[in-house]
């Protein structure tokens, strides 16, 4: 008969001392003292995709990059700055 080759997990005093556990420790080794989760994921997050100019993209690409951020996090900075700046449309009465 095979042995198993799952281990004990040795208590922690907090969370911290468990992370820095599993930081040398191969958590698969453990698995079956794991308690078993169950959770929902709520995915609403969209992309838009936006066509933009060779040049327009090439620039945004250098200023993203001397501001050590993604160029889709500096369009998405901008843009939330310009349209915060533009002013509220109304609601028509319907």
């Amino acid at each position: 008969m095979a042995e198993s080759s799952s281990r004990n997990l040795p208590s922690h005093a907090s969370l911290d001392e468990l992370v820095e556990f599993f930081d040398t420790h191969d958590m698969g080794d453990y698995l079956e003292e794991m308690p078993e989760v169950e959770f929902t994921v709520n995915l609403k997050s969209r992309r838009h995709l936006v066509a933009l100019e060779e040049e327009v993209a090439h620039r945004l690409t250098e200023i993203a990059r001397t501001q050590q951020v993604s160029a889709e996090a500096l369009v998405n900075s901008w843009l939330k700055e310009r349209i915060s700046n533009l002013p509220k449309k109304r609601k028509s009465a319907s």
